[in-house]
């Protein structure tokens, strides 16, 4: 019995083979994986060219400094540097068979498997620092030779800004390679905008100590330089904010596998039948925006906000807009009535020091976050919600689970009765009545931000840069709700919409055969009572 129990366990080599296989398959399907595997060993670099994003020319827009020239050179070597460090070859051609099989599922399960959030970016940060090396670039991140794959070393704000940007070309990637495989029109590398990172650059810088939270980060700009950041902070800041970066590596392989699988014909660059990619931004919900806040949260509404990164919002989306629809909580509640689904609120305004308006680099930018629609009530309600500050630092406050006061929007009763202490009529979040964390008044004109202590319902956290313990009034610019909820929120919201104006408009009308005759109508008794009061009249009875 022992012989035959000993020639029916399988060898170590097939053992490992089906836990590479069962772990692998979590991450991705395993036919997939054996077509990516098979047409990544045709050719000596074709896994390394399948790793690299597809071609174009990267720039920013307007007024902030061009990507560093090595940009596109870090770009080029992140496919070898991938490459090298996870399937442990580079130029030289992937094992065929199954010989190379099982390598190639190790190489992957290290990159994709499901590990600690502070090990993911730790590889992240590894193959950063394998890609500047490549292209001769600058880089502070230093290797430690070890198993677990730590780094250190210190991060420059020009090379966090590098860093994130190249984060983002790796989530560009995947629509870029959908699009390419659309059977468009092929022609040179096309032109794409890179977000604006600055916010989240200062985030990191003003989470390590590197540049106070004070008046100081009004203009300040990637190319001022400064004091660098540890790569031990800005870990511990990425696992407090955007948390969503560790993942970029894992995701953006398995993006490139499946477009290598599903590829028939060679990409050679992506398709100019989509113009999306080189528009600049010009609503308050802009692109690098977008990408911070889809980073920061963890459900659902990240996929909708990372293609808006990507390709920017559609504007079937935009409810209201201030600038557009007009200001006032009227106008912003015939624009939102009847959405029943998760929205973004994007406020901009500017404060006043000295009582004096300042200049426009004094505009700041917050955001809320809400699951649900808005509705008309004198009181708080809701069940989750985010608090974020968008400009010109990047912070995102959860739900702190202690209370539920995420949203208020009261307006006025159509049937008005004098009430001794009337609620506010405009919009609030967090904090009590009377003393809302956010308060927007009825005319859209003002709002109020008062300090974290009297919130228990968000975290704590300062939405405007040098915020202290007193109220901030400031003048509002702009106001922007952006829906989340897909088409068919918005088909149900113009469903009650048409429901809604066939009500009024039946409410309108009057019918004249309801009314009874002038002779027994509550008016002629009334007139002829005031004509001659001591008339004898008959009761009816």
């Amino acid at each position: 019995m022992g012989a035959s129990s000993s020639t029916g366990n399988p060898s170590p080599e097939a053992h490992e083979q089906r836990e590479q296989e069962t772990l692998a398959s979590a991450a991705l399907s395993l036919p997939l994986l054996r077509v990516a595997f098979s047409r990544s060993a045709t050719a000596a670099n074709a896994l390394p060219d399948a790793l690299a994003p597809p071609p174009a020319s990267f720039r920013l827009p307007g007024s902030p400094p061009p990507p560093p020239p090595h940009f596109h050179d870090i770009l080029a070597g992140l496919g070898p540097a991938i490459a090298s460090q996870f399937f442990g070859h580079g130029a030289a051609a992937a094992p065929e068979g199954d010989a190379g099989w099982v390598p190639f599922l190790r190489g992957f399960n290290r990159c994709c498997a499901r590990v600690p959030a502070s090990h993911s970016l730790a590889l992240l940060l590894r193959v950063y620092a394998g890609a500047c090396a490549g292209a001769g670039a600058p880089c502070g991140v230093q290797l430690q030779p070890d198993e677990d794959g730590k780094v250190a070393g210190e991060l420059t704000p020009e090379e966090i800004a590098v860093f994130l940007w190249m984060c983002w070309v790796m989530a560009w990637s995947a629509s870029a390679s959908r699009v390419a495989g659309d059977g468009g029109e092929k022609s040179g590398p096309v032109a794409v905008l890179l977000p604006d990172v600055t916010h989240l650059v200062l985030s990191a810088l003003v989470s390590a100590g590197a540049v106070a939270d004070d008046a100081g980060v009004w203009g300040w700009d990637i190319s001022s330089g400064g004091k660098g950041v540890k790569v031990q902070e800005f870990t511990s800041w990425v696992l407090s904010t955007p948390v969503g970066l560790g993942n970029c590596l894992s995701r953006y392989v398995r993006d490139r596998f499946r477009s290598l699988a599903a590829d028939s014909v060679e990409e050679s660059s992506v398709s100019t039948v989509n113009t999306t990619f080189d528009t600049s931004d010009v609503y308050l919900l802009t692109r690098g925006r977008a990408w911070a806040i889809a980073l920061s949260i963890r459900n659902k509404l990240s996929e909708k906000l990372l293609s808006a990164s990507v390709i920017g919002m559609d504007t079937e989306d935009l409810l209201y807009r201030s600038s557009v629809h007009g200001k006032g909580l009227s106008r912003f509640w015939s624009r939102v009535e009847g959405y029943k689904g998760p929205m973004l609120i994007l406020l901009s305004a500017f404060s006043k020091s000295g009582g004096e308006n300042v200049d426009s680099d004094r505009r700041w930018v917050i955001g809320v976050l809400t699951e649900e629609g808005f509705e008309s009530k004198d009181t708080f309600y809701g069940s989750s919600g985010f608090l974020c500050a968008a400009h010109p630092i990047f912070r995102m406050l959860p739900p702190s689970g202690k209370e539920k006061n995420f949203m208020y929007c009261h307006l006025h009763p159509q049937i008005r009765a004098y009430e001794a202490n009337p609620n506010p009529v405009g919009l609030a979040f967090g904090g009590t009545i009377g003393n809302e964390r956010i308060f927007l008044d009825e005319d859209f004109s003002r709002v109020l931000v008062r300090h974290h202590a009297v919130d228990k319902t968000y975290q704590h956290g300062s939405l405007i840069p040098n915020q202290g313990y007193l109220p901030v009034e400031a003048s509002v610019l702009d106001v922007e709700v952006w829906g989340l909820g897909g088409e068919a929120t918005k088909r149900q919201q113009n469903v009650y919409k048409k429901r809604e104006d066939i009500f009024s408009e039946q409410r309108r009308k009057v019918d004249l055969k309801t009314f009874a005759s002038w002779e027994d109508s509550p008016e002629k008794m009334m007139m002829d009572m005031m004509s001659d009061p001591n008339t004898v009249r008959r009761e009816d009875r």
